[in-house]
């Protein structure tokens, strides 16, 4: 009956233990739509790159859906893998 017990217990704080591990990993999601210049915008969940001479504009997620797009001198391009970004409408890769 000991042995039942002490293993219940062993058990109960590794469960405990895996939970916690769980909870500080857990970050929150980064995601972000990232502009140029040009009105090129495009979701993506990385920090826009670092590139010499080109600026962009970084907005929340939820940004998107408060946009007009339709006859707007804004772009939204589709998600693209990888680093890089749009320039003209063209994805650059880094």
């Amino acid at each position: 009956m000991i042995s039942l017990k002490k293993t219940l217990s062993t058990t109960a704080f590794a469960a405990l233990m895996a939970i916690g591990a769980l909870a500080v990993t857990t970050g929150t999601a980064s995601a972000r739509v990232v502009c140029n210049a040009e009105g090129d915008c495009w979701h993506t969940d990385a920090a826009p790159p670092r590139v010499p001479s080109v600026r962009f504009n970084v907005h929340p997620d939820d940004w998107y859906f408060h946009q007009k797009w339709d006859n707007s001198d804004r772009h939204y391009r589709d998600y693209h893998e990888g680093r890089g970004y749009y320039k003209g409408g063209v994805w650059i890769t880094l």
